[in-house]
């Protein structure tokens, strides 16, 4: 549990300034975010819980090779080519 002399230590440090309105409402949030922090830090680094928590699989497939177009056909329309490449105009 975060206290109020705490947080008013931290906004010294930040050099900040804050109301009993913002002291309040601070110390919760911070109490709350410490709180889950330590629940994550209470987790296992082997626990298998989370492993894989909504059932997905890979779907490989096999590769299979399939006839492609002619190349001369795919640029015979091309502006600039040249190569059997299209030429584009660099970016500068």
């Amino acid at each position: 549990m975060v206290t109020h002399e705490e947080i008013r230590k931290i906004a010294r440090l930040a050099k900040l300034s804050i109301s009993d309105d913002e002291l309040d409402r601070l110390t919760k949030d911070m109490s709350e975010i410490i709180g889950f922090a330590d629940t994550i830090n209470a987790v296992s680094p082997d626990a298998s819980d989370f492993d894989n928590i909504n059932n997905l699989s890979n779907a490989f497939r096999e590769d299979t090779v399939v006839p492609s177009y002619d190349q001369e056909e795919i640029l015979k329309n091309a502006p600039n080519q040249e190569d059997g490449y299209f030429l584009v105009k660099k970016r500068v």
